[in-house]
């Protein structure tokens, strides 16, 4: 009997000891996963804002899809002047950068080309899944939410607003849901918004939340 009691004594023990480390492990885990999903979805949200910064260079406006901007990606190009000639180096010592080529290209001693160059090569590699790009990583297939607009500031301009943005619901979802609870209400605090995103309708900013 004093034995089987011995025993029952020292598994309690056992028991209680990992249920102690476990208290103590699991919220670092969970901050642990966090910090991977929230760099994954960081570094994709930086490639979205790429791609609607050349949207915007070329239409003048935001894209207001990801079918849009997607497409814009793979089949959309910028115009680029490319010089063709040299500047003769005594001009250069002579008259600095900006005179010398623009007396080169009086002269004819250069001539500017345009020349199409894709939108892919230019932002990302060639190999860049772009049918990636409105996915939120480590979800079952949650899609960024896109918004995209006109301002009208106080100063009476009219700007182009963006925002992309996903929420913790989604990007932490399948993780324990008194920590999720938890952390979202400490990001709630800090950059009152219950996600990650960058941009914003209600200012003409691009500047997304982790900055």
């Amino acid at each position: 009997m004093r034995r089987v009691i011995q025993v029952l004594f020292v598994l309690v023990i056992i028991i209680l000891g990992y249920l102690i480390i476990e208290s103590i492990m699991e919220p670092i885990r969970f901050n642990q996963e966090v910090e991977v999903r929230e760099q994954a979805t960081i570094d994709r949200l930086k490639d979205i804002r790429e791609a609607q910064k050349a949207y915007k260079d070329i239409y003048k406006k935001y894209a207001s899809s990801f079918d849009t901007l997607i497409a814009f990606v793979d089949t959309g190009s910028f115009t680029m002047v490319k010089a063709i000639g040299e500047i003769p180096e005594e001009w250069l010592d002579e008259l600095g950068f900006e005179k010398a080529r623009e007396r080169a290209l009086k002269e004819g001693k250069i001539s500017r080309e345009p020349m199409q160059v894709p939108v892919k090569d230019s932002l990302f590699t060639n190999d860049y899944n772009t049918s990636l790009l409105s996915l939120v990583p480590f979800t079952e297939g949650v899609h960024f939410s896109i918004e995209s607009g006109e301002l009208l500031t106080t100063s009476n301009l009219i700007v182009q607003v963006v925002e992309v943005s996903v929420l913790y619901d989604d990007l932490l979802n399948g993780m324990e849901p008194q920590l999720v609870v938890n952390y979202k209400d400490e990001r709630m605090k800090i950059v009152g918004f219950e996600g990650v995103k960058f941009g914003s309708m209600e200012e003409g900013t691009l500047t997304g939340n982790w900055e």
